[in-house]
């Protein structure tokens, strides 16, 4: 019998811890969260060198619409936007960096040599940013834009005259 107390004394407090472990606290209004680890994301600059700068007009990004598997290619000059055709959807190329390069939170060009070409864009649908990232011509899966009609990569540039 006292075997049997004995084991029965933890079988009867374990729902009772599991309960009480299992309680999440709530957070007061006004009450900060608490500092984990971890810090905030800081926001990438984008620095055009001065011998980058000017030298380049615009980029060419293809536009593959994934039912159809139709490629359409598109001249965007850099700082504009161009509309696609019965998409609803349009492109603006806000920066280009021939041989980009990530120093820290600093995104730049290591020279003005296309060794690793970039293009910063947005995608902006139905009146909506839904995307603002970059593509890149060497590796165009590379934190590519996952749209689920229309796929979108950097296939050229063209040097200002």
């Amino acid at each position: 019998m006292r075997v049997v107390k004995l084991l029965l004394i933890p079988v009867l407090l374990l729902p009772v811890v599991l309960v009480g472990c299992g309680k999440k606290e709530e957070k007061k209004a006004g009450e900060l969260a608490p500092v984990s680890g971890h810090m905030a994301k800081k926001e990438a600059v984008v620095v055009v060198p001065d011998s980058v700068r000017g030298k380049w007009k615009a980029v060419k990004i293809a536009v593959t619409n994934k039912e159809t598997n139709k490629e359409t290619v598109y001249t965007v000059a850099i700082g504009t936007e161009v509309a696609i055709p019965n998409a609803g959807i349009s492109i603006r190329v806000d920066n280009f960096l021939p041989h980009f390069m990530m120093e820290g939170t600093t995104l730049t060009s290591q020279s003005n040599e296309p060794k690793n070409p970039a293009a910063q864009i947005r995608i902006i649908e139905g009146g909506k940013e839904i995307f603002k990232g970059w593509l890149f011509s060497l590796y165009p899966t590379t934190h590519a834009f996952q749209h689920p009609q229309y796929g979108f990569t950097l296939v050229d540039f063209l040097p200002a005259s």
